[in-house]
């Protein structure tokens, strides 16, 4: 390794990436990009980097990958980690970054970041069912969990759509919570994280966040920590 032109073979040299030019066998290393990305995730798939059961992960949706890299051609492309978890069956809104440290922040607890859900079960919620949702429902493992807000979008004859925003970030809490009310849930979708929303942007594709969608977000969990 050479740095500033000298080599050094200490591999506890200080540097700054800032000012200090590094160089392996000849070759300028650079610090590397951060990478900011929002999926559509489709159902059945997994937010891992591999499956022992071999089923596909999110890495086999973003184009040109392989073994958790990013869809660009660089010669080392960076890794990119989902930020939280979205089960097999649920779909919608996923964030990968290579920020380590911003993906932590977003994910955080501490954070309450909101998240909205649009839920299809199989049965037409009264009122008395979206407030209980509110309210809170104990779970199986006498867990008490509720949304932060509920309502009913639309409605058939058997089933009915539900919009549910949660803040709490627990393990499955959706189907958690129809599973104590005794309903079945149909499709689950993940349709914001925080002030993002998923928009258009058609199954199984990704893209770069924009920087004010990046801003966005940084300032909404600031402002809900």
């Amino acid at each position: 390794m050479s740095l500033n032109g000298k080599i050094r073979r200490d591999p506890e040299t200080p540097v700054s990436g800032k000012h200090d030019r590094i160089a392996v066998d000849g070759k300028a290393v650079e610090p590397q990009s951060k990478i900011y990305l929002m999926m559509n995730k489709p159902r059945g798939v997994v937010t891992t980097a591999s499956d022992e059961k071999g089923r596909e992960t999110v890495y086999g949706v973003l184009n040109g990958c392989s073994a958790g890299r990013t869809f660009d051609q660089e010669e080392s492309p960076p890794w990119v980690a989902p930020i939280g978890r979205l089960d097999k069956a649920s779909e919608g809104l996923l964030l990968l970054t290579n920020d380590s440290e911003w993906g932590a922040r977003i994910a955080r607890p501490e954070t309450h970041l909101d998240k909205t859900y649009h839920v299809q079960v199989g049965a037409v919620a009264d009122e008395k069912f979206i407030q209980s949702l509110v309210r809170g429902v104990k779970a199986k493992d006498g867990e008490v969990l509720r949304a932060k807000d509920a309502r009913r979008l639309r409605a058939g004859q058997k089933n009915c759509w539900l919009e549910l925003v949660l803040n709490e970030g627990k393990n499955r809490q959706i189907r958690r919570m129809m599973e104590a009310m005794r309903v079945e849930v149909l499709r689950l979708v993940r349709v914001a994280i925080g002030p993002l929303q998923l928009g258009d942007l058609p199954q199984g594709e990704h893209r770069p966040l924009t920087q004010d969608e990046k801003r966005m977000l940084d300032q909404a969990g600031r402002g809900a920590s």
